[in-house]
């Protein structure tokens, strides 16, 4: 069995991949190399932690890949080439190395277990557990069936694992990318025969199930009054609480007066809040340090110390304090929350369960949680978490945002235009059109242009059964393909401009579809930057966050019938079905995008670019039955050629007498900018636009 090791240069994006054998690896674990990065890593993290900062030499350390062996392909590009059966669960926070040994001991126990040994950060262990399929069928082949299996196999792990290890399994979404920085264990545990679980080929993601764990009760008065907190936070807690009941029993005092009668109060409250002695001294000498000297202070609490009794048996916080610390220490434990900026909703996800995905927050879930609280005797109504849910103790979370900036390094490899060359066509433009409309899609993703929307649209023009839409589904990765809907309802205006915020690609199909007074709003959502709407239920008006940008798909080539231009449309006939069944590097193609724009290229069409549009969409443009009748008695008069000078309603009356369908009159306007469009010799004259035309015998 081999493990891939990588490594990853962040300033070069360099990325050196390498395979080892069990054996040889876990040798290297036992001893470190001479430069001794990872003695000096576990040396800096205590100085790095809560900053910024990060270890210089973090670079040069591999990361362990278990679960699969990989090789690159021709293209340079990272695929497995052998499942290894291994699931990697972590036990993380750990106080140090005889916790380290303890959670290895207890991993010994199971059979199963492969590997365990200490992580990088000298306070975490790292335990591989072992998978094969049923009736020695070995391990899944393709990658996405091992990527099935290792999804149920990780489950099955926490679950079998959990009830014998004393800590929390530190719970991530199981992918055959999960890895570990290279460590340095003196004394890993290893076992190459170790027995498998064994698991059938599931066909499916697995369900979230739950499990639930033994958990001690608090013997810590203290983290019972006030859970969730530090220590010291608690005591300053438990001490301004007393403080407050001390100045509320002694209504006359004031700064400046006697002390002593204050500190006698106040030691008893403090006494009966189970704040110890010398806590309660440090806390006064803060507060009071100007007015007496420590000696006294020390005397008269220790005095009163020893003369009450009860001690800690009275909470100096209040009933509504004690129910808003516990409800917040509840839902802490309980859940993880989240508010989507983009979705404009809040999310849960449940801790201590095998939930790794993030929900919706409906009603039923709410009460649930309301429940949940009263059975453990919490004393809060839905309105109190209701209150919590939409606070500020909810941080806030934005999914393009956080996408866009982990892709990390790019490597320089077009990956945009070789995406446009997915679809086959005879437009030679085609390639750099699309390559400035994904760069504007992603740049309005960031927010860089508030002034102006990506007012251009791609048309895919092609027979049923060459998967347009297929492709412009592939365009948003699977992460934020929650964005995409090809579903937009012209008729509800307020609804459709509040798709503007709410998706990130918007898939006009079936565009031939989209009449005429549809299309003139189009174009005013293809150009709005923002939209100003009201939340329902909502009393003020605010201003909603453009993501969205526009593509669409048609069968139909005579689909553009605005008399005034199509520069907004880049229409491209599909020649072939379109190339859809191949892997997306989603991380090194939105990477691109964002190393453009972070270079300063341009993400607009200039004029040469929408001059191209004009000349290039011509042939996607629908001629109106009037225009062709037109056509049917005049043409343009030439420079030398004596025509005449006719209005456009001189020229409708005309076509009258020629067809015995009678003309819509009232479209005289729109038939004017029909006449400019096909660049007639026109001019201006008290009776309006004159054109000068031939008429055809």
């Amino acid at each position: 069995m081999k493990i891939t090791l990588i490594r990853k240069e962040k300033e070069s994006g360099i990325e050196a991949l390498s395979t080892c054998d069990t054996d040889t690896l876990f040798s290297r674990i036992k001893a470190e190399t001479k430069s001794g990065h990872i003695t000096a890593l576990r040396e800096a993290l205590p100085a790095l932690e809560g900053t910024h900062a990060r270890y210089e030499h973090i670079d040069k350390l591999p990361r362990l890949y278990p679960a699969a062996e990989c090789t690159r392909n021709k293209n340079g590009e990272r695929r497995m080439k052998r499942y290894n059966g291994l699931v990697q669960i972590e036990v993380n926070k750990l106080s140090g190395r005889p916790e380290v040994e303890f959670v290895k001991q207890q991993a010994e126990l199971l059979p199963q277990t492969f590997a365990a040994f200490c992580g990088s950060s000298g306070r975490s262990v790292k335990i591989w557990v072992r998978f094969a399929l049923p009736d020695d069928e070995g391990l899944p082949a393709r990658e996405v069936e091992s990527a099935l299996f290792h999804a149920h196999a990780y489950r099955l792990a926490v679950r079998g694992y959990q009830p014998v290890l004393p800590f929390d399994i530190t719970l991530k979404e199981p992918a055959l990318t999960q890895s570990c920085r290279m460590t340095l264990d003196e004394s890993p545990y290893y076992n190459p025969d170790a027995i498998p679980f064994y698991l059938s080929q599931p066909l499916t993601m697995p369900e979230e199930g739950t499990f639930r764990q033994h958990r001690q009760n608090e013997k810590n008065p203290l983290a019972r009054m006030a859970p969730g907190h530090e220590t010291a936070a608690t005591f300053t807690l438990l001490y301004e609480a007393a403080l407050s009941r001390a100045f509320h029993e002694m209504e006359n005092w004031k700064r400046g007066d006697d002390l002593q009668p204050l500190l006698v109060c106040l030691a008893e409250h403090c006494h009966k809040a189970g704040i110890p002695e010398e806590e309660a001294v440090r806390q006064t000498l803060i507060h009071y340090h100007r007015q007496t000297d420590e000696q006294t202070v020390r005397l008269i609490l220790h005095n009163l110390y020893q003369e009450c009794k009860g001690f800690g048996k009275r909470n100096s916080l209040s009933r509504e304090q004690e129910t808003a610390f516990l409800l917040e220490e509840f839902m802490n434990r309980r859940y993880e929350f989240r508010y989507n900026t983009v979705l404009d909703d809040l999310e849960y996800r449940q801790r201590d369960s095998i939930h790794f995905y993030f929900k919706p927050l409906d009603k039923r879930v709410r009460n649930s949680i309301s429940i949940s609280a009263l059975k453990e005797g919490i004393s809060a109504w839905d309105r109190d978490v209701d209150r919590f849910l939409n606070s500020e103790f909810v941080p806030l979370h934005n999914p393009v945002e956080e996408y866009l900036y982990d892709t990390g390094r790019w490597d320089g490899k077009d990956r945009i235009r070789a995406l446009a060359d997915l679809v086959p066509c005879t437009n030679p433009y085609w390639q750099e059109l699309f390559y400035r409309w994904f760069l504007s899609m992603v740049a309005h993703w960031r927010g860089l242009d508030k002034q102006h929307g990506n007012s251009t649209s791609p048309l895919l023009v092609g027979a049923q059964g060459y998967r347009k839409s297929t492709f412009c589904r592939i365009l948003l990765p699977p992460e934020l393909r929650f964005g995409y809907t090809d579903s937009l309802d012209f008729k509800s205006r307020q609804e459709a401009e509040r798709y503007l915020g709410r998706f990130l690609l918007i898939n006009i199909d079936e565009f031939d579809q989209v009449n005429i007074n549809q299309q003139g709003f189009l174009k005013h959502l293809l150009q709005k930057p923002a939209a100003n709407l009201r939340k329902p239920y909502g009393s003020t008006i605010h201003e909603v966050r453009r993501y969205a940008s526009f593509i669409g798909t048609s069968n139909q080539k005579d689909l553009l019938t605005d008399p005034t231009g199509s520069r907004r449309f880049i229409c491209i006939e599909v020649t072939a079905p379109i190339r859809t069944n191949l892997t997306i590097n989603y991380k090194q193609l939105y990477a691109q995008a964002m190393d453009a724009i972070r270079h300063g290229e341009r993400y607009w069409l200039n004029d040469e670019d929408e001059a191209v549009l004009k000349q290039t969409n011509r042939e996607f443009e629908q001629t109106s039955p009037l225009e062709q009748l037109f056509h049917c008695y005049f043409h343009p008069a030439e420079p030398e050629e004596e025509g005449e000078w006719l209005t456009a309603m001189q020229i409708m009356n005309y076509l009258q007498t020629k067809t015995k369908d009678k003309l819509a009159l009232n479209k005289v306007a729109q038939f004017g900018r029909t006449l400019q469009k096909l660049k007639i010799p026109c001019r201006r004259s008290m009776k309006g636009t004159q054109y000068h035309l031939k008429r055809l015998e």
